[in-house]
């Protein structure tokens, strides 16, 4: 497992991530239609959505934060107990009770508190992982966690739930009824399999003296200002993946054939689309995680996640929409998929660049931003696609890509493997060292 990237006492823990964000993504390419339909929500459009982004995206974005703050105070385990146990519940309460009130209060609310859950399941986890892992493992260790996060949500979320409905003929209540099955059995894995001690522990040192208070949780908000590389960090990861959040809100109206387009791509092909997207992303994360230890954490994520992104996302748009190609939306959806995961080196960079006492703070504002994207992608869609079209917000985002390019010079540390390799290659900086 060592070998691979993977410390022997977080095997389980990879692999619960895994098989929950599975059942937690399945709901992903077809829950707001169901909620439209007269046996599911009996919602409006705007209402669905409404449910589904807004008050999901906001919870996402709290819960995000927290799974670091409160890892600092309770250990991450416990956190990612409670997040599995949030989710079970309160899917069980919008499944049975929620959905079949046909009110609009009820279903946001409860779908909105679900919202709380995976981050706190999964990004716990990563904290877990990034501060018991060896220094010289952590790029490999980010390439690992996000090849189970993306490879569940929302790849294989995606493909389970297009067989379910498909092939296996299940209806749209009982493939929801299978997402829960499945994030409960990937909560029991990733909550009680994984064999790593310092898990219930706090993220704390010798100088905090009450590590369990919860004071920590606001003296986590002031690293946003005692750390600037922090915060630059925090927006380089919002923009991360706000795109992509943002191209499953569009696409529908811009490829495919919802409302009133006139697309080209059918419902099939824009999941199919979405899973060999996230697909060629997920093999991705293992490579940059393991080339950002050799290149450099910063340069990888500079380079291939920014730069590239930058090109690639606009390329996407205008040549498929232009070709009107089932198999040229794929190519380059899956040039995007691989250049996004450019970015999995900051998930081992934001935590290096503090102190011990901090790491958690750190990796709350790297999971808040992770979060984050989740609202900000459909919220820009709303705000731009009105004026500009979807032309005009794959440049918008394009052009965010370009200006986190320039916040990501500023995430430099010694830690960084490519810092280390530049030190040793200028005489003054080894005697320096040395010294």
């Amino acid at each position: 497992m060592e070998r691979i990237g993977i410390p022997r006492p977080l095997v389980w823990g990879f692999v619960g991530v895994f098989i929950y964000m599975i059942g937690d993504g399945v709901e992903i390419s077809y829950l707001t239609d169901y909620l439209q339909q007269p046996d599911g929500g009996g919602l409006a459009g705007g209402q669905a959505s409404f449910a589904t982004v807004t008050a999901y995206g906001i919870a996402v974005m709290i819960a995000s934060w927290f799974s670091g703050t409160l890892s600092a105070i309770w250990g991450p385990r416990r956190v990612m107990w409670l997040g599995a146990a949030w989710w079970v519940v309160f899917e069980i309460v919008f499944l049975f009770f929620a959905i079949p009130s046909q009110s609009l209060a009820f279903i946001a609310t409860v779908y909105g508190i679900r919202g709380f859950a995976y981050p706190l399941f999964a990004f716990a986890f990563l904290v877990w992982a990034q501060t018991t892992s060896p220094q010289r493992m952590r790029g490999s260790v980010a390439g690992w966690f996000w090849f189970a996060f993306t490879g569940g949500l929302p790849t294989l979320g995606a493909g389970v739930a297009a067989l379910a409905i498909g092939p296996l003929g299940m209806s749209l209540r009982d493939t929801l009824v299978l997402s829960l099955v499945l994030v409960a059995i990937g909560g029991a894995i990733g909550s009680f399999a994984v064999r790593e001690p310092q898990g219930l522990q706090p993220i704390a040192d010798s100088s905090v003296t009450e590590p369990r208070s919860y004071r920590r949780l606001l003296e986590g908000v002031d690293i946003l200002w005692r750390d600037k590389r922090t915060l630059a960090g925090g927006l380089v990861r919002i923009v991360n993946t706000a795109p992509q959040y943002g191209f499953f809100a569009m696409f529908p109206f811009t490829f495919g054939t919802a409302g009133d387009a006139d697309g080209f791509l059918s419902i099939a092909q824009l999941s199919t689309l979405t899973a060999i997207t996230y697909g060629a992303n997920i093999a991705a994360n293992l490579f940059f995680g393991v080339f950002g230890d050799y290149f450099g954490w910063r340069r990888t994520v500079t380079v291939f996640g920014c730069l590239g992104c930058a090109v690639a996302t606009p390329l996407w748009y205008f040549v498929s929409l232009a070709s009107e190609s089932f198999t040229v939306a794929v190519v380059l959806g899956c040039v995007y998929g691989v250049l996004l995961a450019g970015f999995v080196p900051l998930s081992a960079l934001m935590p290096s660049m503090v102190r011990h006492k901090d790491k958690g703070a750190s990796l709350a504002v790297l999971n808040f931003g992770a979060g984050g994207a989740a609202f900000v992608g459909p919220f820009l869609v709303t705000v731009f696609y009105p004026f500009v079209g979807g032309g005009g917000v794959a440049i918008v985002f394009g052009a965010l890509y370009l200006v986190v390019a320039v916040l990501s010079t500023r995430l430099k540390d010694p830690s960084d493997p490519g810092e280390q390799r530049r030190a040793a290659g200028t005489p003054a900086a080894v005697t320096g060292s040395t010294a």
